[in-house]
């Protein structure tokens, strides 16, 4: 069971962050505004980080269980504020969140086959915060000994 979840784990970023590095390449190569091309280097980052830890995963290494840890804790939160927002997902996401305004409420979302990354210093009117549960259920598994 453990290998059949690392791997699986391993295939999803493997996935995620080869789509999320070919966005990130595509968002920065036309060499827009500063702003832009510094969250598209910090998305290349974050993606390169996933896809070689979903490789180091599926080689099934020690490394590879450590590395996909912090990726899975990078995917974790979801912050949606006027003054700040940050989401990552690679390869699939489960998210639950509430929405914060005069009449707060939860929500679920969810998606398969792939990625995304917002990091901003603004964002939305009405402000969002909530976890990627499938990540959450991911670093559990990879816990697992």
């Amino acid at each position: 069971m453990r290998s059949f979840l690392f791997r699986l784990i391993g295939i999803l970023e493997v996935a995620g962050g080869f789509y999320g590095v070919v966005t990130m390449l595509r968002r920065l190569l036309p060499l827009g505004s500063t702003h832009d091309s510094i969250v598209a280097v910090i998305g290349l980052a974050l993606y390169g980080f996933v896809l070689v830890a979903g490789f180091e995963l599926l080689g099934n290494t020690e490394r590879g269980v450590t590395f996909s840890r912090i990726a899975q804790l990078l995917q974790l939160p979801l912050i949606a504020t006027p003054m700040f927002s940050y989401g990552l997902h690679c390869g699939a996401f489960v998210n639950i969140f509430a929405s914060l305004q005069s009449s707060p409420h939860l929500g679920l979302d969810w998606h398969v086959g792939s990625q995304g990354f917002v990091l901003a210093v603004a964002g939305p009117a009405v402000s969002r915060l909530g976890i990627n549960l499938l990540a959450l259920l991911s670093w559990l598994a990879l816990r697992l000994r």
